[in-house]
């Protein structure tokens, strides 16, 4: 797409499918009455198998791989012996990236791990058109290389490069964050295959609004293509069994916000055409162009 000449293009990502049901059940109903275009699955998830038969009556909605190294039980026993510490439960990312940093956690270890991931996914007949993961672990160096060794093998075109989009927030923690996935996408671009749209919504992580959307959308340059984040699903207490996700994610404000009519009044009035992954063509090998657009393209 040559800058100028096409409307912004933006695929709406929604990560998590499958952590909860009323996750999931969120993220199908941010697809159907809203602008969600994609979502990437959680393959460790509890009730993996009835989450997927959900997705039947969705074939317009792009499905991709949320990687999993730090929540829950991993696949593989291999990985599980390696987590004896932790009970063989993932640990949170800080350990996780430490033990990948100083070999305890080897790569070969997780490849396997990884590849049960993806591998789940296909058996149970999914398209997978992208790889991203939870908690963005795979853009740590070793990880990332080892993500594109995975999409190169069953040919996935798109891996997300997850980076900061601007310093809005001066909060200690928000501004060490942006700067390291600043860091971390400079030096993991030059592993890219082919080219990552746009990475927008870190700076709104788990709480993207309406106001942020009109903050953002107008600041997408024709001839662009986007992804933008999102972590949409219906609050329902009693199914979430770690109180502390609640500090950092606000399922039900971003779902009114992706299925509110001025979302997609905003994506109109600037002139942002809506797609999916599975819409993009490579040219050249360095740019993409929309093909064959959704019906319900705005």
């Amino acid at each position: 797409m040559s800058s100028g000449s096409q409307p912004a293009c933006l695929i709406v990502n929604a990560d998590d499918y499958g952590y909860y049901d009323c996750v999931s059940r969120g993220i199908l109903q941010s697809a159907r009455r809203g602008i969600v275009t994609a979502t990437g699955i959680l393959a460790t998830g509890n009730r993996f198998e009835e989450h997927i038969s959900w997705l039947a009556d969705h074939a317009d909605l792009d499905l991709g791989l949320h990687l999993n190294l730090t929540d829950r039980e991993p696949l593989t026993q291999d990985m599980r012996n390696r987590l004896a510490r932790w009970q063989g439960r993932f640990p949170p990312k800080f350990a996780v990236a430490m033990a990948v940093i100083s070999g305890s956690l080897p790569i070969p270890v997780v490849k396997l791990e990884w590849r049960a991931q993806l591998e789940r996914c296909l058996d149970n007949g999914l398209t997978i058109r992208f790889i991203n993961s939870h908690e963005h672990v795979h853009m740590l160096p070793p990880l990332f290389r080892l993500v594109m060794e995975l999409a190169q093998e069953y040919g996935i075109a798109h891996v997300r490069l997850a980076t900061s989009d601007r310093f809005r927030n001066w909060k200690p923690g928000a501004l060490i964050r942006d700067t390291l996935m600043k860091a971390l996408a400079a030096l993991n671009r030059g592993h890219l295959i082919h080219p990552a749209p746009t990475f927008l919504g870190m700076t709104e992580s788990g709480r993207l609004s309406l106001t942020a959307l009109r903050n953002l959308l107008p600041k997408l340059h024709p001839g662009g293509v986007y992804e933008l984040m999102c972590h949409p699903g219906f609050r329902i207490d009693a199914e979430i069994d770690n109180p502390k996700l609640f500090a950092y994610h606000d399922w039900q404000g971003e779902l009114a916000a992706l299925t509110s009519p001025e979302a997609r009044t905003l994506l109109e009035s600037h002139g942002i055409r809506l797609i999916r992954y599975r819409d993009l063509e490579l040219r050249d090998g360095q740019r993409w162009r929309v093909v064959s657009p959704i019906e319900t393209i705005i």
